[in-house]
């Protein structure tokens, strides 16, 4: 069914992990944005328990171009389980069937939109979280499971490690804020249905995570261009002064970590999903990565970004670390180092 062995080794792996799959035995899931990075991998799962497991789960898959659709998950796209949605996620869904889960992973969470078409990236955000946590009301599902962001935290400042509960300042001036705040307002919707129609809500807070079905070519984020670089045989090249400090976790850990909060996490509360035990400077990432290629010597420069590039970075959360320990409290943990992770993604894309 997968079109890589490495995503079927992710899947097997995600599968090993210490959650109650049964849940989801002859469920129905609707997951917007299913051809994005990380729902792509949750869709790509639920597909693995259908084919490998036979738990005959009904997929409700939104997206905005069923031709990228069929694209990327090939046969298994055009299974008898899966519904091809197209209807855009800002307007109500009319969805005849009962529905057991709603994943809510359709936003673009890439900052080259940001001052391009900020009401664009907001709309989901905000539009569809209340559009589809009415429809949530109405098929009393299980789980409304939303992809939020650690953007929420605004800016913080003076600590090493940032909990669920530290919350710091944004400026709704800021045109970064049409991401963050749009994350914070639909958190605050969330906990409003489940407060006043009972609508069992949890939230990922989702960190810098990556992933073999990354968009190395279109994506200007820091870790895909650099592998971008990686791939080309091209020195990798940092627009800032690679003092930045961020952590990054492989996708079959978010994923699992996904699961874990559906399954087992408390409604109306927030995780952060990262990985706190790999948070690296970017001029150490990039040493990393440009030495993930063995057959010829890459280097490592420095430029400032062009005016003319529409990349609005978010530096309000400065060098502090996320914490993960009320994810691992449930039993969840990481296996994949920076090496490690990025080595499969190198894998996949060289293929």
């Amino acid at each position: 069914m997968m079109q890589k062995n490495i995503i079927l080794e992710d899947l097997e792996d995600i599968y090993s992990r210490n959650i109650d799959w049964e849940m989801f035995r002859g469920s129905t899931v609707l997951i917007t944005g299913a051809n994005g990075m990380l729902a792509s991998y949750f869709t790509f799962m639920l597909m693995w328990l259908n084919d490998c497991k036979g738990f005959g789960i009904r997929i409700l898959a939104q997206v905005r171009s069923e031709e990228r659709f069929f694209k990327r998950f090939g046969k298994a796209g055009r299974s008898e389980n899966v519904r091809v949605i197209t209807s855009p996620v800002t307007e109500k869904l009319q969805i005849d069937e009962d529905i057991s889960f709603i994943i809510h992973a359709a936003s673009l969470a890439s900052p080259q939109y940001y001052d391009v078409c900020p009401v664009d990236v907001l709309s989901p955000n905000v539009l569809g979280t209340y559009h589809l946590l009415e429809l949530a009301a109405e098929k009393k599902v299980k789980c409304f499971f939303m992809f939020s962001t650690g953007d929420v935290y605004g800016k913080i400042s003076g600590r090493k490690l940032i909990s669920e509960s530290d919350l710091g300042l944004l400026d709704p001036l800021d045109i970064h804020s049409c991401y963050s705040e749009s994350k914070r307002m639909a958190e605050t919707i969330c906990i409003s249905f489940m407060k006043q129609y009972s609508v069992p809500v949890k939230i990922a807070r989702i960190w810098h995570t990556y992933a073999p079905t990354m968009d190395i070519f279109n994506d200007p984020r820091v870790y895909a261009s650099f592998m971008r670089n990686v791939f080309l045989g091209e020195d990798i090249v940092i627009k800032s002064d690679g003092l930045g400090m961020r952590s990054f976790c492989y996708i079959a850990d978010a994923i699992a970590g996904f699961f874990t909060i559906i399954t087992k996490g408390t409604a109306g509360e927030a995780y952060n999903v990262c990985n706190t035990e790999q948070f690296v400077t970017i001029r150490e990432l990039a040493r990393i990565l440009a030495s993930l290629r063995t057959d010829i010597a890459l280097n490592v420069s420095y430029k400032k970004r062009s005016t003319d590039e529409h990349y609005v970075e978010n530096t309000a959360i400065g060098d502090a670390a996320p914490d993960n320990a009320k994810l691992k409290s449930l039993g969840w943990d990481t296996k994949y180092s920076i090496r490690e992770g990025f080595s499969r993604v190198l894998d996949y894309i060289s293929k």
